[in-house]
């Protein structure tokens, strides 16, 4: 399945995050594998503060092994189905693991593409001094819309 990612960089931790990214340790040990980078290489920051990207896990719950990589850095705000999950063809049953050549989230992707900044731009900036990330703390778990 295919989810649409909101995120805001946990306070104090931009510099640790870019680190993990250029040195590619984030997410080491997790069956993830390079997900997490292009998940970074594509994410968007958003008006509202968020980083917002798709990505393709195949957990049960949405991001349960992928969840404690990236709350060393974020706190997620939404996680949500990037498309009906009716229509996934890995969810249904129809075929196995489809998620990862599949196009259903093609539209929303380049949706994406045109909000906000590329995250990646933004977080090298912020951690140069030329420019802070938005950031807020609630340490609310993040609703999972289904």
């Amino acid at each position: 399945m295919r989810y649409l990612v909101r995120a805001r960089v946990k306070p104090g931790r931009e510099r640790a995050l870019l680190e993990a990214i250029e040195n590619r340790t984030l997410g080491r040990g997790s069956v993830a594998g390079n997900e997490y980078f292009r998940n970074m290489v594509q994410a968007r920051l958003c008006d509202d503060g968020t980083a917002r990207w798709v990505e393709v896990c195949y957990c049960y719950e949405p991001l349960n092994e992928e969840r404690p990589y990236w709350e060393q850095y974020f706190e997620f705000t939404r996680i949500q189905d990037a498309h009906d999950r009716r229509e996934c063809r890995d969810k249904n049953g129809a075929e196995p693991w489809a998620c990862s050549n599949c196009d259903c989230t093609a539209r929303l992707e380049q949706k994406l593409e045109s909000m906000g900044e590329p995250f990646l731009e933004v977080l090298r900036r912020a951690v140069a001094g030329t420019r802070a990330l938005p950031v807020t703390h609630s340490g609310a778990k993040a609703p999972v819309a289904g």
